[in-house]
């Protein structure tokens, strides 16, 4: 790891950009490996900037992006520079209704409408198809040079596309585990739709006996999670430290959802508090 600053070259819905110093600060010193099984944005991973890692999503045309940065980033910097040039809001729906037949220019795709769509949102219909109307941000180059920042960073990871428990079957110890699941419910029993599939109890069940498992392998755990009484009190039964956090949630269409929401960041050591350092 090394000083440099690095932030994600993604959005995405429920990112955490928001913690990220308290969740480094809540990450011992390790030697071992950096393991992320829902990847999202990746902002934790960019931030610490480790010299090895697994990332890993169930996402296809998520980590589809993240293979063609560490493998191609002179190829996607040029093709990103074709969508800003031609960028419109003819052509963002233009673009949106395409469906490419090869991998860069998928994650090219991915990349520009992630970039210009509202809020950064990833949402898709019955069918598959990305279906988020085009936001306010015009400049999707941005950070056009530091992309072989990102694919050096990269080349160091094993990225994969699997359910979650591969990943974390792989950690041992001295390892780091960061888990961010899909925050399917809300008010305790309202589900909502994550890569066409429900991430539902059982699904946090099975989390939490991977990530106990791991942990009585010798990994360090950090998990955030929904704010939900159950989700606590299954944590803290499994011997995991337990903290309420709360956020401004901004990504609500209508103003009146949007506001301070409580998560929970779990941990299989005590956790530290900012304020107290």
């Amino acid at each position: 790891m090394n000083d440099e600053k690095m932030t994600p070259f993604l959005k995405w819905p429920g990112g955490k950009r928001w913690i990220v110093e308290k969740l480094i600060k809540n990450i011992p010193s390790f030697e071992g490996k950096y393991i992320e099984p829902f990847l999202g944005s990746g902002a934790l991973f960019f931030a610490l900037k480790p010299d090895g890692a697994v990332l890993s999503d169930i996402n296809e045309d998520l980590m589809e992006v993240y293979f063609a940065m560490r493998d191609y980033p002179n190829e996607l910097r040029e093709k990103m520079l074709y969508h800003q040039k031609n960028h419109c809001k003819e052509y963002y729906y233009k673009v949106r209704a395409t469906k490419p037949r090869t991998e860069i220019n998928r994650a090219a795709r991915f990349l520009y409408l992630n970039r210009t769509c509202f809020n950064g949102m990833y949402r898709v219909n019955s069918k598959g198809e990305f279906n988020v109307p085009k936001g306010s941000k015009d400049d999707c180059v941005y950070d056009i040079d530091k992309f072989e920042r990102y694919a050096e960073l990269l080349q160091k990871t094993q990225i994969m596309t699997e359910d979650f428990a591969k990943a974390i079957s792989l950690a041992g110890s001295g390892d780091v585990v960061f888990a961010d699941p899909p925050y399917a419910m809300i008010n305790n029993s309202q589900f909502l739709k994550y890569n066409e599939q429900l991430f539902n109890w059982d699904d946090q069940e099975r989390l939490l006996r991977e990530l106990k498992n791991a942990s009585q392998r010798g990994a360090n755990i950090l998990v955030t999670n929904v704010y939900c009484e159950e989700i606590k009190k299954m944590y803290l039964e499994a011997g995991f430290w337990v903290s309420e956090e709360s956020r401004i949630c901004s990504i609500a269409g209508k103003s009146e959802k949007r506001g301070a929401i409580k998560e929970l960041l779990i941990s299989s050591h005590k956790i530290i508090d900012l304020e107290s350092t």
